[in-house]
């Protein structure tokens, strides 16, 4: 049978506010991916998915996990081996919370391991960037911590890792609908003021800084943003009242995770159950239900397992 890879891959959060399209951190919540070869004359793919949603998925050559996978060997020019892909789903879909950065990256991460490990993880990270369209949630899906990205002089990408404070806890509120991210850009302007790009320029720069001191002031002012929250909070039910309402039970800011509609609140330990409990209080009376959880940064990226 040869070997088996097992790659998991943390979920992401993107865009943090003003770092639209350019900045993302790694959650403690994830997807795990298992790549065994099928004996030669059997049938070319099978896929087997468990865990959330997993009726969802699709299970033939057009699922996301598989296309990566596919596209690592045709980057190798060489033939895909006959594969079976099992799938543990522990990231919602469609919440803004990366579950397609992972797919792609646990496509691209199996399929190099089963052959050997040819490519480097800087060009894994290149092939995810194109696959996904851009690089906020990939990157640190497959690096780990917090990780800022910009074309260089060449127009390749440069990579910096933001550190983030110790004190500083991501809560995700998750509610029971998803906002697929081409409706959620969709809604976005074609064009800026000048305003509006030095405002989130500003605020992108202290938003680092507060990332890394933890620094309560530089946090509550950064974590505003004009390019893409006032456009895409009115996809989201009451969003303003659980933005209130986070803010004023101790929370930094409350931000929209990615495209959405997963809400994302930074907040210290001293705050934490109680922003979690105004939150959850706020969308207890609508239609909506909601999952609300403290979760950590994941400082590890995607990890890969070999076992004869």
């Amino acid at each position: 049978m040869g070997l088996t890879v097992t790659v998991s891959v943390p979920a992401t959060t993107a865009n943090l506010g003003p770092g639209f399209d350019c900045l993302g951190a790694a959650l403690s919540l994830g997807n795990q991916f298992k790549f065994s070869p099928l004996p030669s004359g059997s049938e070319n793919l099978r896929i087997r998915v468990s865990g959330l949603e997993a009726k969802r998925v699709k299970t033939d050559a057009s699922n996301l996990v598989y296309q990566a996978f596919l596209k690592l060997y045709d980057r190798l020019n060489q033939i895909p081996p006959a594969v079976q892909i099992e799938i543990q789903l522990g990231v919602p879909l469609a919440r803004g919370l990366g579950s397609s950065a992972t797919a792609i990256v646990g496509g691209l991460v199996g399929a190099n391991a089963l052959a050997d490990s040819p490519l480097t993880q800087d060009e894994l990270m290149r092939m995810a960037i194109a696959i996904e369209g851009h690089p906020d949630n990939v990157v640190p899906a497959l690096l780990g911590g917090c990780q800022l990205a910009a074309t260089g002089t060449d127009t390749d990408w440069e990579i910096c890792p933001i550190p983030w404070h110790e004190s500083l806890i991501p809560i995700v509120a998750i509610p029971n609908f998803e906002l697929p991210t081409q409706t959620a850009r969709q809604v976005l302007p074609s064009s800026y003021s000048r305003a509006d790009a030095i405002f989130n320029t500003a605020h992108l720069g202290l938003l680092l800084r507060g990332l890394e001191t933890g620094k309560g002031n530089w946090l509550r002012a950064a974590l505003q943003d004009r390019i893409h929250q006032p456009y895409r909070q009115t996809l989201i039910p009451d969003y303003e009242t659980v933005q209130i309402a986070a803010t004023a039970a101790g929370a930094y800011g409350l931000v929209i995770s990615g495209a959405g509609p997963t809400l994302l609140a930074l907040t210290d330990n001293n705050t934490a159950e109680a922003v979690m409990a105004a939150i959850a209080t706020v969308w207890k009376p609508s239609d909506l239900s909601v999952q609300v959880k403290k979760v950590g940064i994941d400082r590890q990226g995607a990890i890969v397992e070999i076992n004869a």
